[in-house]
């Protein structure tokens, strides 16, 4: 049994579901080491999250975006955390609706995806600047 850890950064996104199973992969080499295990990929901020979700149609990512955005809309008079701008706040609910991790299989060295799973991004700020994660593999 072996524990592999890392943490590393992605650039900035624009705000929106972002696909970035390649990119993941690309800071993480190590993957490539492990015949079985699994990999928990944790992101180290309060107004962004993960998910798994479609990999081939653009379309569901920014579906996406506009179902979130309706079920949290911004500028709500009830909002209280307000200083750090109307996408703020909901951007925090939004980001602890989907999570800030996903576990994915890991199986002769790359992620164990169905045919059409990728890993998104869910970047709910306007600027919200370059993301870090974490990311733990334990196998073999």
């Amino acid at each position: 049994m072996r524990v592999y850890q890392k943490q590393f950064a992605l650039p900035q996104h624009r705000r929106g579901f972002h696909l970035i199973t390649r990119a993941v992969e690309d800071q993480v080499p190590e993957l490539r080491e492990f015949a079985a295990g699994v990999a928990h990929l944790h992101i180290l901020h309060t107004s962004a999250g993960l998910t798994l979700n479609e990999n081939a149609d653009p379309d569901v990512r920014r579906d996406m975006e506009s179902v979130f955005n309706h079920i949290v809309p911004e500028n709500e008079p009830y909002y209280v955390h307000t200083i750090e701008g109307p996408d703020d706040m909901p951007a925090h609910v939004k980001s602890s609706l989907l999570g800030h991790s996903v576990t994915i299989p890991v199986s002769n060295g790359r992620f164990l995806l169905g045919t059409w799973q990728g890993i998104y991004l869910c970047e709910h700020r306007n600027n919200g600047g370059a993301r870090r994660f974490v990311v733990t593999i334990i196998g073999e």
